[in-house]
């Protein structure tokens, strides 16, 4: 049954419907006062009170009406005041449960009065509840259908103000980022980020998209040292983040992937060095952008975690690719190959480099005997075609670009 129909109580229904529309101004101010005692949550909010009262006066002219006359259930619009509330409700964050409960309590109070009006109009029991349940279920499904409408306007409305927050949330970083002036007071209030501390970058990026990179950005965030970090989607496959950090920032990345380490054994992370204010924000966030291009020339497919201050010097180097294939050739001579002899003794040359020429240092680095090391430093400076203490800084820097970049800097074998 879509409306009252003809034989169920209709003429007794539009009696009482009639009766009550003539004091649904009083019937309106009782309903109002019904939710409040129900839902503590608009107490204190005047506006929000003045709302309720004219979605509770405009529903019940509205369902009264239609009972009156005999109108279908089909016909049922949301008045402007009940969608007005909705929005209302979703501006000032509360559930859509919430918001919901107005009706189910609304329609609870309508089922009383209508209850007490019968009670009044009709002498015979029987026939006065026939009457309600005509009544009780035109009402229930005038309040499915409105529930419908501003649940939907609710939502509407909440995606609405999400969509302006993150416009204006974008707008802010990009503003940050071109190193644009800005007001820092409403930046900070907008991103919910302090800008006045070290700011930390870092980039998280994945080859699926069956990973919460959000969540797992803000892991990271906590483990630099942030309670809270910014974080910005870029594409579906890669996030944006910034820790603001007061006290020590880590020095290390180390213990990271133990952290979490279900999760990052899939994510690369990049991370920026700290650097102090609103130009931090822009200069680590740069720093962990060139991070990550070094990691993608590197051609690494397993999950990486690495600083910028770990690749700053092949980043340098490697801004121009060519020019750094010819540093690498230049420097490294024949030892400039991808092949896998040439690789171990460009790795043994390093390990000693790095051990300021201690062959017993970088023997244990390596894992093998101080001979073999010994061994392969003398045929790389064979290929190299002079000893490795001719141009040291230069060679050190070309071995390092190649334990970075490998075969995007090599001849080919």
């Amino acid at each position: 049954m879509e409306a009252l129909e003809p034989g169920q109580g209709v003429e007794a229904g539009r009696v009482v419907a009639a009766r009550l529309l003539a004091n649904v101004s009083n019937l309106a101010d009782d309903m109002l006062g019904y939710l409040l005692e129900r839902i503590p949550e608009i107490g204190g909010d005047a506006e929000l009170r003045g709302l309720t009262l004219g979605s509770c006066s405009s529903n019940l002219e509205a369902v009264l009406s239609m009972v009156r006359h005999g109108i279908d259930i089909a016909a049922v619009e949301a008045p402007v005041t009940a969608l007005e509330h909705a929005r209302a409700m979703a501006s000032r964050g509360h559930s859509v449960d919430v918001m919901l409960r107005f009706y189910r309590l609304g329609h609870e109070f309508f089922i009383e009065k209508l209850s007490e009006s019968l009670a009044d109009s009709i002498d015979d029991p029987a026939a006065a509840l026939r009457t309600l349940i005509d009544l009780e279920r035109f009402g229930f499904r005038y309040i499915d259908r409105i529930s419908s409408l501003v649940a939907a306007e609710y939502v509407a409305e909440l995606d609405r103000r999400q969509n302006q927050v993150r416009a204006e949330r974008a707008d802010i970083v990009r503003a940050l980022l071109a190193g644009e002036r800005v007001d820092l007071a409403r930046a900070e209030r907008v991103l919910g980020h302090r800008l006045t501390g070290r700011q930390i970058g870092f980039v998280c990026w994945a080859a699926d998209r069956g990973i919460d990179l959000e969540g797992f950005a803000r892991h990271v965030g906590r483990f630099l040292g942030a309670d809270y970090s910014l974080v910005v989607a870029d594409g579906p496959l890669a996030v944006w983040g910034w820790a603001s950090v007061t006290g020590e920032a880590r020095t290390s990345l180390a213990g990271m992937a133990t952290e979490f380490p279900g999760e990052s054994g899939n994510v690369h992370i990049a991370v920026g060095s700290p650097h102090p204010g609103a130009a931090g924000f822009r200069t680590s966030h740069l720093e962990a952008l060139r991070t990550r291009r070094v990691i993608g020339l590197s051609g690494r497919v397993a999950p990486t975690i690495t600083q910028f201050s770990d690749v700053a010097l092949v980043d340098a180097i490697s801004r121009d690719l060519d020019a750094a294939r010819a540093f690498v050739a230049a420097q490294l001579g024949a030892l400039a190959r991808d092949d896998a002899k040439e690789r171990a003794e460009r790795t043994a040359l390093l390990a000693v480099l790095d051990a300021q020429g201690s062959l017993a240092i970088a023997a244990r680095a390596l894992g093998i005997h101080r001979n073999t090391v010994l061994q392969r430093v003398r045929r790389a400076e064979e290929r190299r075609g002079r000893p490795a203490t001719v141009k040291v800084a230069e060679l050190h820097a070309a071995l390092l670009v190649c334990d970075v970049l490998g075969a995007s800097v090599l001849r080919e074998s």
